[in-house]
């Protein structure tokens, strides 16, 4: 009998291969890094939390399965700055190295409503728009030249599709970065098609996750003030998980399964919400547009209630 197929995430996924991964100190980030290394891939792991990035690469070196062969790095950058990200993409490319998973996965949470002041805007979205854009900028030329196969991922957000009411700011990032990684991989492939390329992206969207993006806000901002912090007081992180959310190595199983299936969008479901719920809610939120109704119009009194009967009336139907 012939050997079944290795699934498609393998192409990329593989030991020997290097990925390059933000955001790695914790969350999804520490948790593909560990996949990629016990896969016996390469992990650079980027973060600039110094406190946690060393910690968490000790656990990815744990779990690296071909121990000592394998390069597993640490790295302290900020993916805001371009220059720190071509900085990385020299030092991964020195001596003929090479980048097949590139992981934009940085975040942070922040910002507030339309009138947020400009510094916390630049923050977010300097972090969570052009971090990745930034990442693509070092990394894509490099790995395009390099003439290997090559995955990007950029992390979405929910938010970013149906822009639920408070965090403008944090939602404007995820939209953006969802525009961008869109038309990244539709130039990309273009050039599969047409020119033998050879690299592709997707967008991961997370559901609910347990990771410590809230914590790390709260943590933050205790600091700046000048307060103590305890972590016990945050609602949800990775030691104080919420029932409704994902633990983040289910998102990167799920986002394995869908790499597998060749998909771009990787829309992932919680323990609170299905697959068919996000699809009635998108499916809504682009009907604002098509039939006029007030923006949001889910959280409108006018609409709220006809939303929720639309949701009742069309679970099931698909």
């Amino acid at each position: 009998m012939a050997d079944e197929p290795l699934p498609a995430s393998y192409t990329y996924l593989r030991s020997g291969n290097t990925a390059v991964i933000t955001g790695a100190s914790s969350g999804i980030g520490k948790a593909a890094s560990v996949m990629c290394a016990a896969r016996g891939m390469n992990v650079w792991m980027v973060d600039v939390d110094k406190e946690e990035l060393p910690a968490a690469r000790e656990v990815v070196l744990k779990a690296a399965a071909n121990g000592d062969s394998q390069k597993i790095e640490a790295v302290i950058a900020d993916v805001s700055n371009l220059a720190a990200m071509e900085g990385l993409s020299d030092r991964v490319f020195a001596d003929g190295g090479k980048c097949h998973f590139l992981f934009n996965n940085a975040g942070i949470m922040g910002g507030g409503g339309a009138l947020t002041p400009m510094d916390a805007v630049q923050r977010v979205v300097g972090i969570n728009t052009y971090g990745p854009i930034h990442g693509c900028l070092a990394f894509v030329p490099k790995m395009k030249e390099s003439g290997e196969v090559g995955l990007i991922v950029n992390t979405g957000s929910k938010q970013g599709i149906t822009c639920p009411p408070s965090n403008w700011t944090y939602n404007m990032s995820k939209a953006a970065l969802k525009a961008y990684t869109e038309g990244l991989e539709h130039e990309l492939r273009t050039e599969r098609l047409e020119s033998g390329g050879k690299l592709r992206a997707a967008l991961l969207v997370p559901g609910w996750v347990n990771t410590e993006i809230m914590a790390k806000k709260v943590r933050d901002a205790a600091k700046a003030a000048g307060d103590d912090y305890n972590k016990d007081k945050v609602f949800f992180h990775e030691d104080k998980p919420a029932s409704g959310a994902w633990m983040s190595p289910q998102v990167v199983d799920f986002m394995l399964e869908e790499l597998d299936k060749e998909r771009f969008y990787i829309l992932c479901p919680d323990n609170d919400v299905n697959r068919e719920v996000d699809n009635l809610r998108m499916d809504w939120a682009m009907h604002d547009l098509i039939e006029n109704r007030p923006p949001l119009s889910r959280w409108h009194p006018d609409y709220k209630d006809k939303f929720n009967e639309y949701l009742e009336a069309n679970k099931g139907k698909k």
